[in-house]
């Protein structure tokens, strides 16, 4: 007697391919976003939207010497700043909120020295390249040259120094420099103004160049 083969095998096979043919294309018709195995959003570019100064995380430094010998740290409580997507950059630095730790020295730092009634903010301008800065992926840093102008009483200079730039979380980025910036009065013309602070300290020197450390903290909406 002559068995003939059962054909169920490739029968069930068939039925197999056939149902995870309809599962895939299930799985290809299922909106973006849906269900837990959804795909992460992909991180913004930084170099995407305006990043905006973060006064409350942000500090601008400055060490004085007097006598030659006695180093104080000087600070500015009031900044404001913003970076463009297409590299302008900014801060403005509010010179009447000047905090020496010493309430007349303050006040002759803000009357005397920078004369605010007519001069109320000091400014920071600089050209960066977006594209030095397109590939910066959250958690990573990356050391850039940095030349910048600064204005003061209605007189610029300009300044050089390297900064490091990390990208701490999707939209908040941190830059801080490298090393100490060095800015004397004589870029200025503040020289004059310098020596009479001195003769009303009744101090034998007053440096007149100072180093400025920064850290600024940028974020975007």
């Amino acid at each position: 007697m002559t068995v003939t083969p059962t054909r169920r095998p490739f029968a069930l096979a068939a039925s197999l391919g056939a149902a995870l043919a309809l599962g895939l294309s299930a799985c290809a018709q299922q909106p973006a976003g849906d269900g837990p195995q959804a795909a992460a959003t992909e991180t913004a570019p930084v170099t995407e939207g305006t990043w905006t100064l973060d006064p409350a995380a942000s500090r601008l430094s400055y060490v004085s010497i007097k006598a030659g010998e006695v180093a104080e740290t000087n600070r500015f409580d009031r900044l404001a700043g913003s970076v463009a997507p297409d590299g302008n950059a900014s801060l403005e630095i509010d010179l009447a909120s000047v905090n020496t730790g010493v309430e007349i020295r303050d006040e002759r730092m803000r009357d005397i020295f920078f004369e605010v009634a007519g001069n109320p903010k000091a400014t920071v301008t600089a050209r960066l390249d977006p594209a030095a800065f397109a590939g910066l992926a959250v958690g990573q840093s990356l050391t850039r040259p940095l030349k910048a102008t600064v204005t003061i009483k209605g007189a610029s200079a300009e300044v050089e120094t390297e900064v490091l730039v990390t990208r701490v979380a999707e939209n908040r980025v941190t830059v801080v420099p490298s090393a100490p910036v060095i800015i004397s009065t004589d870029m200025f013309g503040l020289t004059d103004e310098l020596g009479e602070l001195r003769a009303l300290a009744q101090l034998p020197s007053i440096t007149p160049a100072v180093p400025v450390t920064f850290a600024l903290s940028f974020t975007r909406a």
